[in-house]
């Protein structure tokens, strides 16, 4: 969950996988996939760094219990070879767009 904050300053979590749309004109406006819009005074890239945070943290989580004995079975996430370093990977391009 991110904790976002309304135009009257009261605080609220909100699911980021819930979240279709950001916009910011010039209130930042989140519209969920349900249709529902909620107004917050962080700006657009505040809850784009958010959720990008968010992620990193479920990610890491599920890493974490992947290398405990207990939960390396469910296979969540492959565990790190340590000899080595993170590398991006290439994705092909579809029909030649670029």
């Amino acid at each position: 969950m991110i904790v976002v904050t309304r135009l009257n300053d009261t605080q609220f979590a909100l699911n980021p996988d819930l979240i279709e749309r950001i916009n910011a004109n010039p209130d930042t406006t989140i519209v969920l996939v349900d249709g529902a819009r909620y107004i917050v005074t962080e700006s657009l890239s505040e809850v784009i760094e958010m959720i990008a945070l968010y992620r990193a943290r479920v990610v890491a989580i599920a890493r974490d219990m992947a290398e405990t004995p207990q939960y390396a079975a469910l296979g969540l996430v492959p565990p790190p070879d340590r000899d080595d370093p993170p590398r991006l990977v290439d994705i092909p391009s579809r029909g030649g767009h670029a």
